[in-house]
Formats: C-alpha cells, sequence, structure tokens
C-alpha cells in the first residue's frame, strides 16, 4: 500500500509539464499569428499606397531639359526688344515663430530692435507693423521681392525666424513706365489688368513661354509722352492726364499714359487707386475735337463743298429753348476754315444742322464711337451715346463734342482716320509684321482726307493750337476744352483739356492725343485753362522728342501746301480753346 501512494504524484508532475508546453505552444502560435497579422497590415498599407499613387495622385511629371530651361512666365518686350516684364528670382522674408523647436521665445533679440534693424535694410519698411507682428509671434511674410545682397545682410541679423525661402517673381525692369499697358501679375501667379492678362496663357504655357511677346509699344516714347505729360498736368496743378501715340496706317499703339501711374513690382492701397486706366475705360466729353470730324463728314458728303462760304457767328443760335454760343464774339460772319481756326461751336452747329443728325450719327458710327473701343486691354468704357434717332439738337451738339462722351482712345482712332486717307483701323498693343495691318474700312473719301489735313494743319499754323506747332514737323490738330457734368448741369469751375494732333502733315504718319482732367489756372498756363494753354502745349513740347525716334525729323523746307486757304483766312489775333 505505502508503494503504491508513493506512485501516485509522478503522474501530477507530468501533467503540469505538458500543460506548460501546451502554453508555450500557444503563446508561439499566438505570436506567430501577431506577427503575420502585422506582414498582412503592411501589405495591405503597402498594396493602398500603390494604389494611391497609381490611381489618385498623379505621377511624377516628366520635363525635358528645353522645359527646365524655360523662364516661369514668358517675357514682354517692346517693339524693339527692350524688356519691359520678365521673371526674376529673388527672395521673400518670411518671419517663422517656430524655428526654434525647444519652445522657447522665436527671437533671440527683442522685437523692437529686430524691426530696427530691418528698417535699416529696407528703408520703406513700415517698422511698427513689422515690430507688431513679431511681437505677436504671427507667422507670415515680411517683405516680398528681396534681392540677394540685402538677402545676406537679414542673415547677419542672426535671427533664424527670419527664413528668407527663395521665389521667382515677376519683375518690371522699367518701373512704372507702361503700368497700365502691362498690368502686373498677382500672388497666384496670373497677371491682372493689363496685357499681363491677356496673354496670360500664352505667358505660361510652356509651348510659347520661351518667345518674348513683343508689344507695340516703343519704351523711347513711352517714357517721354509720361514725361511731358506729368510735367503737363503738375504745371497746372490737373487731378489727372492720358496721352496716345498712334500709328496711323496701322493702328499700333507706340505708346499709351494714364495718370497717376501705379508701379507694378509694388502694388499697394495707393498703386490699386491709380490702376484706373484714363485712356480706354474712362469716357469724357472731348468738346471740340469733334469740330473737324463734323467738317470732314460734310465735305464728304457734300454739304460743305465752298470753303468760303460764310456763316452767321455774332449771336447765338437759337435751337428751341436751348441757345448755342461761342466763347467770346469771333466776327459777324466766318467760315468753315475760320471756324475751325477760332473754334466756333455755331458755326459749326449750323454745318451739322445742314448734314443732318442721321449721316452726322451714321459717320460716328463707322468711327467707333458707339462701341468700346478696340484694343487688347480688359478695360474699356462704354460710351455715352444716343441709341435712338437723334433730335435735330442732338447732332447740332454732338458736332462740337457735347452730349457724347468716349474716351481719348476712340477720338485717336477716329483722328487716324480722318488723316490717313479715309481708313478707320482698330487699334492694337501687338507688334505687327509688315504687311499685317487690318484692312480697315473707309470712313472718308481720300480727298476729303487730303483737305482735313490742310485745315489741322492752318489750326497750329493760325489758330488755338499754336502752341503745340513745333518747328520743322508740321504738326496738325484741334483743342477741345469741355465742361465736366455734374449735379443740376455742366461744372464750369471744371473742364477737360484736350489737344488732338496728328504729324507730320503733308505725309501724317502718328496721331497724339494729351488730355488733361480738371486743370488750374496757374502762372504756367497764364492762369488759363483750356486746351490751348495746356494741353496743345504738350504736344509741342512732346512732337520734336518722339519725331526723331520715329523716324520723323524737322525740316523747314517742307510743309503741306496752304496757298488756296490762306486767303480765306485773317490773321488769327486770339487763342481760345
Amino acid at each position: 500500500m505505502t508503494a503504491l501512494a508513493a506512485s501516485h504524484p509522478a503522474p501530477a508532475g507530468r501533467v503540469r509539464l505538458v500543460n506548460i508546453r501546451r502554453r508555450t505552444l500557444l503563446m508561439a502560435q499566438l505570436r506567430a499569428l501577431f506577427v503575420g497579422l502585422a506582414f498582412v497590415l503592411l501589405t495591405f498599407a503597402a498594396l493602398m499606397r500603390i494604389a494611391w499613387l497609381g490611381v489618385v495622385q498623379p505621377a511624377p511629371v516628366e520635363r525635358s531639359m528645353a522645359e527646365a530651361l524655360l523662364p516661369p512666365r514668358g517675357e514682354i518686350t517692346d517693339r524693339n526688344g527692350v524688356p519691359l516684364a520678365r521673371a526674376f528670382p529673388a527672395y521673400a522674408l518670411w518671419f517663422n515663430p517656430h524655428a526654434l523647436e525647444d519652445g522657447g521665445p522665436p527671437l533671440v533679440k527683442s522685437p523692437e530692435e529686430v524691426a530696427r534693424r530691418l528698417k535699416a535694410i529696407f528703408p520703406d519698411l513700415n517698422e511698427a507693423q513689422v515690430r507688431a507682428q513679431l511681437a505677436a509671434g504671427k507667422a507670415g511674410y515680411l517683405r516680398r521681392r528681396v534681392l540677394p545682397e540685402d538677402a545676406n545682410k537679414v542673415y547677419e541679423i542672426g535671427e533664424l525666424a527670419l527664413e528668407m525661402p527663395r521665389e521667382t517673381d515677376r519683375h518690371y525692369p522699367q518701373g512704372g513706365m507702361a503700368a497700365h499697358v502691362l498690368g502686373y501679375v498677382a500672388a497666384d501667379g496670373h497677371g491682372r489688368v493689363g496685357m499681363e492678362a491677356v496673354l496670360d496663357k500664352q505667358l505660361t504655357d510652356p509651348a510659347t513661354r520661351g518667345t518674348p511677346v513683343a508689344l507695340s509699344i516703343d519704351a523711347r516714347v513711352q517714357g517721354a509722352l509720361e514725361d511731358e505729360l506729368r510735367s503737363g498736368m503738375l504745371q497746372v496743378d490737373a487731378v489727372g492726364a492720358a496721352g496716345i501715340v498712334l500709328d496711323v496706317d496701322t493702328g499700333e499703339v507706340v505708346a499709351l499714359a494714364s495718370l497717376p501711374e501705379f508701379d507694378p513690382n509694388k502694388i499697394d492701397a495707393q498703386g490699386e487707386r491709380n490702376m484706373f486706366n484714363r485712356v480706354t475705360n474712362q469716357v469724357y466729353e472731348l468738346g471740340s475735337t469733334f469740330k473737324p470730324l463734323t467738317v470732314a463728314a460734310a465735305i464728304d458728303d457734300g454739304v460743305v463743298t465752298d470753303l468760303s462760304r460764310r456763316y452767321q457767328a455774332n449771336r447765338p443760335l437759337q435751337v428751341g429753348k436751348f441757345r448755342i454760343h461761342d466763347s467770346h464774339i469771333i466776327g459777324a460772319t466766318l467760315n468753315v476754315p475760320e471756324a475751325l481756326i477760332h473754334s466756333s461751336n455755331i458755326v459749326t452747329a449750323q454745318v451739322a444742322d445742314e448734314l443732318g443728325a442721321d449721316r452726322l450719327k451714321r459717320v460716328m458710327e463707322d468711327l467707333g464711337m458707339n462701341e468700346r473701343p478696340y484694343i487688347e486691354l480688359p478695360a474699356r468704357g462704354f460710351p455715352i451715346w444716343h441709341k435712338g434717332k437723334w433730335p435735330r439738337l442732338r447732332a447740332m451738339t454732338v458736332s462740337y463734342g457735347h452730349g457724347i462722351a468716349v474716351t481719348p482712345l476712340h477720338l485717336a482712332s477716329a483722328y487716324a482716320a480722318m488723316v490717313n486717307g479715309g481708313i478707320w483701323r482698330p487699334a492694337t498693343l501687338k507688334k505687327l509684321a509688315p504687311g499685317e495691318a487690318p484692312h480697315g474700312r473707309r470712313v472718308f473719301k481720300s480727298s476729303t482726307s487730303a483737305r482735313m489735313n490742310q485745315l489741322l494743319r492752318m489750326i497750329t499754323a493760325y489758330g488755338t493750337g499754336r502752341s503745340a506747332d513745333a518747328p520743322g514737323f508740321r504738326v496738325g490738330g484741334k483743342t477741345g476744352s469741355a465742361e465736366k457734368p455734374g449735379v443740376g448741369g455742366y461744372q464750369r469751375s471744371t473742364l477737360v483739356s484736350t489737344f488732338a494732333a496728328a504729324f507730320p502733315m503733308d505725309k501724317p504718319r502718328f496721331v497724339v492725343i494729351a488730355m488733361l482732367d480738371e486743370p488750374k489756372g496757374t502762372a504756367a498756363s497764364s492762369y488759363q485753362r483750356t486746351a490751348a494753354w495746356n494741353a496743345a502745349p504738350i504736344v509741342g513740347r512732346l512732337v520734336p522728342r518722339i519725331g526723331p525716334l520715329l523716324g520723323v525729323l524737322p525740316d523747314d523746307t517742307r510743309d503741306i501746301d496752304l496757298t488756296d486757304l490762306k486767303p480765306l483766312v485773317g490773321r488769327a489775333e486770339e487763342v481760345g480753346e
């Protein structure tokens, strides 16, 4: 019995051993299962990543060496290849308050000292604004368009939070020159306002951005136009100015300026206010500059055949309850050349009355006065135009530039048609190759155009445009001074003064428009506000500067023949408009 009792513990030990082995095996199986599941999960994640890369995420863009060498945005040049807008590698100044990973203050020095040192590098920096941003620990740009030498100075401050990421920026090497033509590129990389917006697709397309886009403007002429307009505007304290130089045979815009200008390299609140284009987007009643167009229509239609015929001019013209009058009594009677030389509303209205409202309206439509101006720029003003049948009085007031409001570009294109042989062509800011000029549409007979060239030349030789008569350049043109409309009617204290010119009149090649918005009577203008005293002198100074650049040299031995018209006019003793 004792032997049997002693043998009982052996099976229990074996059972425990078996249980231990079973638990060990189970743990090994579980571990193997967990490892297997982990591999399955990793495999699934890898497959999902492959699916993402292959289906959802776009494949890496393959770029040829040629494409990699292209600028990110194409270059814009003037007609002679002078760069006006180009891609520019630059730095930006970025404040990163989390640059120090230890969680401490982002700056080693005080915000006041850092802002002061940045102000020393960038004199136009708003120190107070930068100091506030640094003190608040707010991430963001402190400055864009930082030159490499200035970036090195920023590094010398020794603040890791002042980061200098590389950027490709848009640079306008001529500054604010031709800003209203070019526009600018916004932070999203797309063009705004001017030709940057118009050409945006072409300038960003890899297939085309490698070829610079040549505009029609000449940077030399553009600079001269802006300079003379600015000088004239400041001399008479005008609120704005506009000017254009237009090739009469092709419609190419050689220069276009609107003042005040803006700098596309630095768009600020003031720059945004100055982006409004007075040449293409603002409509004005341009006054007596319309008188030659009315006379041309009458000559072309056979209403005016005898230039010696005299019209009553010594008393206001009564039309219903409305009275048409001149600024002063010029004479008892005037013929058409004298009416243009002295700028008579009374005589021009009589000519328009004989022509008829329907025929005058048709000519204005043929000159594009009832549509937005033809040019590539997106900002184009719609004329104030009476669409229905014109009553008699409407035609008479339109004849001397009232009751119709158009842009200076409308006027430039109309004058080009009047002096180039009678063909109206749309204006363009793209450089045209020889033979690419549009055929246009005929508005006046060539004989009418030839006669108008004589009459325009007479205005600068003997009449209100004498201050534009640059010696040797055979300038012709017409003044226009119109009161601006306001509450309660026309405001006698505010004028728009315009001079519309062409040169050389023996073979016209260019039209020049100079306009001043609300000029004041100052010592520089002999305390007069009309175009004869402020806008015409701008053209008189501009033409000698741009003529030689455009292949028109002064020549005192040449001029348009006026022998058949000189006997019809007396010596002009007074300058009105």
